[in-house]
C-alpha cells in the first residue's frame, strides 16, 4: 500500500518489538520480515533507528555473533522489560482499533460516544 510509511511510523516499534519476541534475530532480517510482509517501503535506515531507541530504553538483550556470510551481526531478544512494553502496545493497539471501527460505523443517528 502506498504512502503507508507516515501511518506506519507510530505503529514500528511495536511491530518490531512483536518481530524480536518470536525468535533472535538482527536488522537486516527484521527489515526482511517487514517486507515480506508488505510493508516494503520500510528502509533499513529506519530499523536500525528503531533498534538504536529499543535499546537505549532497555526493551532488548544485544549481543554480537559471527556471520558466515560476513562481518559480525548484532542480535536482538526481547528481556522482561521489552516484553511489558509490546504486552502495553498491543493493549494501546486494540484500545485504538476497537475505537477507529466504531468511527468508522458510527451512524449519527445514534449515541456510541
Amino acid at each position: 500500500m502506498e504512502d503507508i510509511t507516515e501511518m506506519l511510523k507510530g505503529v514500528l516499534e511495536g511491530c518490531i518489538l512483536e518481530i524480536i519476541s518470536r525468535q533472535e534475530t538482527y536488522g537486516y532480517e527484521i527489515t526482511k520480515r517487514l517486507h515480506a510482509m508488505g510493508f516494503s517501503d520500510i528502509a533499513d535506515g529506519t530499523v536500525y533507528t528503531v533498534l538504536v531507541r529499543l535499546e537505549k530504553r532497555g526493551f532488548v538483550k544485544t549481543y554480537k555473533k559471527t556471520s558466515k556470510t560476513g562481518p559480525m551481526r548484532k542480535f536482538y531478544t526481547l528481556n522482561d522489560s521489552g516484553s511489558d512494553e509490546l504486552k502495553r502496545f498491543w493493549e494501546k493497539w486494540t484500545f485504538l482499533t476497537e475505537r477507529i471501527k466504531l468511527l468508522r460505523e458510527y451512524n449519527s443517528d445514534e449515541t456510541v460516544f
